[in-house]
């Protein structure tokens, strides 16, 4: 059922990614992760209910929800990071750096958590996903120096801040419901994201949102919800160094669906990349 549980949130957040780039044409990036964050945590709370968990919230110790509020705070940097580098850079050219943060989440598992059952195996599928991101962020000609400084900057903080989300968040959801643990992070998540819109004198941008966009945002958000649920549910249930592998497989979704919505088209390197991305991932899930 884990496995399961990871290839669906691989797929939901395949189309997350293109649904928040239609969302964010001209709407703030920073405005767009507050809005979509309300969502999620909405769907978030209803699945609470739903499962009927809601009544083991008291039962949760100190330091699960301690790392819950860390995994959340990291969460909440990576969407900052990531829908800023999609707003000013390529889909195609940001969703890969951001699925980097797989390789420091792998290792991160096999010396944390001393997932070192079939670890050549995990090695090699990680050196082969190390080739392939690379050849898939490549950098493309015409490209403006400050234009790539700049999504590029901000798609490697995303991916940092993930890898140190998926650590965060296996340490805090032990013996903690997934839907509950997810809910809870989602929290943190909505907290934070407001509170830099405010800081940064953006509310007022929210009246602005036209309704094709909000749209965009809304469906986001609930695809990023279903993607979150069935990513806790396979990493509490799972081993961490295949789930996030799988998971990063989402990939492939956007891909498709960048080139189908965007035009966005692979280079012959970066069709090899993405090729050696998901042999990469297949060789964890399969053999590990």
């Amino acid at each position: 059922m884990w496995l399961i549980m990871a290839i669906l949130s691989a797929f939901f957040a395949g189309i997350t990614s293109i649904l928040a780039k239609c969302g964010i044409k001209k709407t703030d990036s920073d405005v767009v992760t507050a809005l979509r964050t309300v969502v999620v945590l909405l769907f978030s709370w209803i699945m609470v209910f739903v499962v009927g968990s809601v009544g083991t919230i008291i039962e949760i110790d100190g330091k699960s929800l301690v790392f819950l509020i860390l995994s959340g705070l990291a969460t909440g940097a990576s969407w900052i990071c990531y829908f800023k580098a999609l707003s000013i850079g390529d889909v195609n050219k940001v969703v890969p750096i951001d699925k980097s943060s797989t390789i420091l989440s792998v290792l991160a598992a096999i010396i944390l958590f001393g997932e070192i059952q079939n670890l050549g195996v995990k090695l090699i599928g990680t050196v082969i996903l190390t080739i392939g991101i690379f050849l898939m962020i490549e950098k493309k000609q015409g490209d403006g120096i400050c234009e790539e400084r700049g999504w590029l900057i901000y798609a490697v903080l995303s991916a940092i801040f993930a890898a140190l989300t998926s650590i965060l968040a296996k340490i805090g959801i032990t013996g903690v419901e997934s839907n509950l643990g997810t809910a809870i992070r989602t929290s943190v998540v909505l907290v934070m994201a407001w509170v830099i819109v405010f800081m940064k004198k953006k509310q007022a941008q929210i009246k602005e949102v036209n309704k094709k966009e909000f749209a965009y945002i809304f469906f986001s958000g609930i695809a990023t919800g279903a993607s979150w649920l069935c990513y806790y549910y396979a990493i509490q249930n799972g081993i961490v160094s295949v789930v996030v592998p799988i998971d990063k497989l989402s990939i492939i979704v956007t891909v498709i669906f960048s080139y189908l919505v965007f035009k966005e088209k692979l280079s012959k390197k970066a069709f090899i990349g993405l090729l050696l991305m998901v042999l990469g991932t297949l060789v964890m899930a399969i053999w590990s």
